[in-house]
């Protein structure tokens, strides 16, 4: 089972144990022991860091995880990795963030769009492989720019919007984004992650909330989406178009229940 952490698994603040509502519930915490008793392996797929991700596997007996928007593999409980790197030039080495902090782009790409985007601070520490930003842009605008750069590799992706997320003179609801090379996302991560493994697309699922959790479904027999993603339009909209995408009853960790108790009784069958 593939899951999405932030907005999908846990709720506000990053908690388990409670609803989008903030109150507290064991309905997560159960369904995880019936997926993990069933024998059902649980990957994290995030854009969180490598770093960040072998902790949360240690603390939700997760066998692995796919970081940073699908860039590096982790497995045997996070304890081993690998890095990918998509469309990245050969010799474009070293971490990417420091590569691109070290030629200006950040710098130019916030004073381009007038601080409408800027650094996810205090999370896009660590980063690898990506930048990770906030703001609320047009996403093809910051793509056409990077072509005009010279950056042409790099793809700019919305992963979503940041609840009660505010920032000075900005407008709209506020979105994380993820500054990184062309060829890698989510849904490629698992097919990665599936091969390494030897197992087939019909033998995994994978449950989300945002857009780029969709690209998810592509690679994986059953797709679910919690309902707060669900409620989004484009989501909604999205997700109606794919065959194989089920949308959940409940928000966050209660509907990632939903999910995990689907796949604990397809194992029984």
């Amino acid at each position: 089972m593939y899951s999405d952490l932030d907005g999908t698994m846990v709720g506000p603040g990053g908690c388990f144990v409670r609803d989008s509502a903030g109150a507290l519930t064991m309905e997560p915490t159960r369904a995880l022991i019936e997926l993990l008793g069933a024998g059902i392996e649980l990957v994290l797929v995030s854009g969180r860091t490598r770093a960040q991700l072998q902790e949360a596997s240690r603390i939700f007996g997760a066998e692995g995880f796919i970081a940073e928007m699908g860039a590096i593999i982790g497995w045997d409980f996070g304890r081993r990795s690998s890095v990918l790197t998509g469309a990245a030039p050969p010799d474009f080495g070293g971490p990417l963030v420091e590569q691109l902090e070290s030629v200006g782009l950040i710098d130019a790409l916030i004073a381009q769009f007038d601080g409408h985007v800027t650094h996810h601070a205090p999370w896009h520490l660590g980063h690898e492989t990506d930048v990770m930003m906030q703001g609320h842009v047009d996403v093809d605008d910051v793509e056409k720019w990077l072509v005009s750069q010279g950056y042409d590799w790099l793809t700019f992706v919305d992963n979503g919007r940041l609840p009660h997320r505010t920032m000075p003179g900005v407008d709209g609801p506020i979105h994380v984004y993820h500054l990184m090379a062309r060829g890698l996302s989510k849904g490629r991560g698992i097919a990665v992650d599936l091969e390494r493994r030897g197992l087939r697309a019909d033998e995994a699922i994978a449950v989300g909330d945002s857009l780029s959790d969709l690209d998810m479904a592509g690679y994986v027999q059953q797709m679910f989406v919690v309902a707060n993603g669900a409620a989004i339009p484009a989501i909604h909209q999205a997700a109606a178009a794919l065959s194989n995408v089920t949308l959940c009853e409940a928000d966050v960790g209660q509907g990632w229940a939903q999910a995990a108790r689907w796949a604990a009784a397809q194992q029984g069958q």
